[in-house]
């Protein structure tokens, strides 16, 4: 009888110990949508605003530049606004005498989530984890009839 319980906690020894060495590092991924706002700036001709000075100004500070940069060869301008801050975000382009404002609203949250395992998720996994190794336990110590 005692070797049978030898038997099982050499074996649970054999199959947990590099279980636990080799579970040492997890992978766990967060994610978020990013709402990106892309202009495209063209004269009345088609030919692109290349260039041109791009000012972008948040809802709550109209007054504040919040943002900064350069359109692309091709009258491109990307940036992401303050999820935090919904509302109109104007948008001032400007390039040798030449310029306009766009009036952008905003609104919503951005998505956000995460693939781990939740604190009852890991729970669980532990409860079926020595769930099993008292089911190994008993079926090794059951009487031979």
């Amino acid at each position: 009888m005692k070797r049978y319980y030898l038997l099982a906690a050499v074996i649970c020894l054999l199959i947990l110990g590099p279980v636990a060495a080799v579970s040492a590092h997890g992978v766990d991924i967060s994610y978020g949508s990013v709402n990106s706002i892309e202009i495209t700036a063209k004269y009345d001709t088609g030919e692109p605003f290349s260039g041109a000075q791009v000012s972008v100004y948040a809802p709550n500070n109209p007054a504040k530049i919040w943002a900064a940069g350069k359109c692309d060869a091709q009258g491109r301008f990307t940036f992401t606004p303050d999820p935090a801050l919904p509302g109109v975000w104007d948008v001032q382009l400007r390039e040798a005498g030449h310029g306009a404002v766009a009036h952008i609203t905003v609104a919503g949250a951005v998505q956000s989530g995460t693939t781990g395992f939740t604190a009852l998720q890991m729970v669980l996994m532990g409860a079926c984890v020595l769930w099993g190794l008292a089911g190994t336990a008993l079926y090794f110590s059951r009487r031979k009839s």
